[in-house]
């Protein structure tokens, strides 16, 4: 076996608080922290690698979207954390990209950062853990990397993915006798270790689409799910949904007018995601969907505490300069940064409290009804109000169970995810807060 191994210099940060009296630890009145405002900061946690069934090697990736401008990025690759010792042969992992991959890696890294081996005439390369090529990326307050699992589920046939981001330890899929039931066991997991830890973990539900394994239905009922996939780039997520299934905006006001007007409970948020796992010329390719928190520091708490309060919007190509609910005047407004020469429109959707409450079952010809999300009547995520141009808002009547609010530019975005697609931005539902009698712990979208 012949094996060459070179490690670049690892930094430690030696604390020093132990030794410092009360007055020497506490910082100074001019502090960086103590003038901190919220801002925008760019991010993907749903992208895959060669630690399970991407196609390209940690650095790359992650290089990739240092380069690009976003400011954090969660690995989220299937049922794994990507912590210990894994090798994994050149050759294998070439043949899944197509093209020579090790060859860019070597490339980009060098030799002293790529770990090699060969066992049995088979060439092989360590992948790096996060904690390890973390050390080249992270700037504080400029780049940050979380941790992330998709937690990749079933019941039957269905599929039930779930992503944990940042978290500590390997959560492994946890089944259960139904859809809602696997997706609540898998929660409690999540917060079991967020709580044992003393973390906040964020927990997604993805693609709800996908091998349309999840009804709105099902997701209204598990409540303790505050978040789910509202734009996937994956092209085989049916966002668009077909004859027999909703479309994901259709689901997304479905689940959140049975939640606040039946089951008293918090509406669902919506997010953006790549979920992508080809970096050369395949199909999910990334800088397709992100989200864009409003949070004062770059750091896990700060962005997770920010998204679990409804301060961020998700996108496909359209950028946001500011978006905010007043609750006292009861308005809703918003302002898109122009690109180019695309024009914008913004609708205003929601549910009213008086809301036509008819429903039928989707049925195949022969009228046996299909186990998919069931036909709403029009009132349920109507079109309150249409606004062109770069500025709009909308100021609530009272009567609204919510309202979120969605942008399209008249432009595909610069990489679409399927045929016909224009670039979009989805506002949090707001102006729910105050009907539910429950006490439910979620905070209102901040609104200074």
């Amino acid at each position: 076996m012949r094996r060459s191994i070179s490690r670049p210099a690892l930094f430690l940060v030696l604390g020093l608080a132990s030794s410092m009296t009360p007055a020497q630890a506490a910082p100074p009145a001019d502090a960086p922290t103590a003038a901190a405002e919220p801002r925008w900061h760019k991010g993907n946690l749903h992208t895959h690698s060669l630690w399970s069934d991407g196609d390209d090697y940690p650095e790359m990736i992650v290089d990739w979207y240092a380069r690009r401008g976003y400011q954090f990025l969660a690995l989220s690759d299937h049922n794994t954390i990507g912590q210990g010792e894994k090798w994994l042969s050149v050759a294998a992992a070439d043949k899944r990209a197509g093209h020579p991959g090790f060859d860019r890696y070597l490339k980009t890294f060098g030799e002293a950062w790529i770990e090699t081996r060969t066992e049995g005439g088979d060439r092989q390369v360590r992948l790096k853990p996060l904690s390890e090529y973390r050390t080249l990326f992270e700037q504080p307050g400029r780049f940050l990397l979380i941790q992330g699992e998709e937690i990749t589920d079933r019941f039957e046939s269905k599929p039930i993915h779930m992503n944990a981001t940042n978290l500590l330890e390997l959560i492994k899929p946890q089944g259960g006798r139904s859809v809602p039931e696997v997706m609540a066991n898998n929660l409690a997991a999540i917060e079991e270790q967020s709580k044992r830890l003393g973390r906040p973990i964020l927990g997604h539900l993805n693609h709800p689409n996908f091998g349309y394994g999840i009804t709105a239905e099902e997701l209204a009922i598990v409540t303790k799910e505050r978040f789910f996939e509202i734009y996937n780039g994956h092209p085989d997520v049916h966002q668009q949904g077909d004859e027999h299934h909703a479309d994901l905006d259709r689901m997304w006001d479905v689940i959140n007018t049975l939640r606040i007007a039946d089951l008293d409970a918090a509406p669902v948020y919506g997010l953006g995601t790549d979920d992508s796992h080809h970096y050369f010329d395949g199909s999910s390719s990334p800088g397709r969907g992100w989200v864009m928190v409003r949070a004062r520091f770059l750091t896990p708490e700060s962005i997770i505490n920010a998204i679990a309060a409804g301060d961020f919007y998700a996108s496909s190509g359209v950028t946001l300069n500011d978006v905010r609910f007043d609750a006292e005047s009861k308005t809703l407004s918003l302002e898109i940064e122009p690109q180019g020469d695309a024009a914008y429109t913004t609708r205003f959707i929601g549910t009213p409290q008086g809301y036509d409450r008819s429903r039928k079952p989707v049925q195949e010809k022969d009228g046996k009804p299909l186990a998919v999300t069931q036909r709403y009547s029009e009132d349920v995520g109507k079109v309150l109000a249409t606004v062109e141009g770069l500025k709009a808002e909308y100021k609530l009547t009272g009567d609204e169970l919510y309202v979120r609010a969605v942008v399209t530019a008249n432009q595909a975005p610069a990489n679409p995810s399927f045929p016909g697609q224009m670039a979009q931005a989805w506002t949090q539902p707001v102006g729910w807060q105050g009907r539910l009698a429950s006490d439910v712990d979620a905070a209102a979208p901040a609104t200074k």
